[in-house]
């Protein structure tokens, strides 16, 4: 997702989970081929190299298991400062937590208790 109009679609309609390091807000959209995931880094986080290297981190944490995740979906990641001082392996749990936490992964449905 790149578009403001989109990103608004998911924060105005979509739910949110949280943990120290990271806000998802997802919408679930039925008909969708492909899951669509933005990512947002403040400029609180640092210049313009530490805010690339933590979107790139975060793209590449969702690329290893796309496979995995809800084809209808549209949800946005929110970077928070706590995720600047994580290495890489913790980075990618802590997302994976909460991403988990937001049940987009295949297998996880409504009203299951998964965490």
């Amino acid at each position: 997702m790149r578009k403001n109009e989109e990103f608004q679609i998911v924060f105005k309609q979509g739910t949110s989970v949280a943990n120290r390091q990271f806000v998802i807000y997802y919408l679930e959209k039925e008909g969708q081929d492909a899951f669509r995931v933005g990512v947002s880094v403040s400029k609180k986080m640092g210049k313009a190299v530490t805010r690339n290297r933590l979107r790139r981190i975060i793209k590449e944490a969702i690329r290893l298991r796309a496979d995995e995740i809800k084809p209808n979906v549209d949800f946005i990641v929110i970077c928070r400062l706590p995720a600047v001082e994580l290495g890489f392996h913790q980075f990618k749990e802590s997302l994976y937590h909460c991403m988990r936490k937001a049940r987009l992964f295949k297998g996880t449905k409504r009203g299951k208790n998964t965490s």
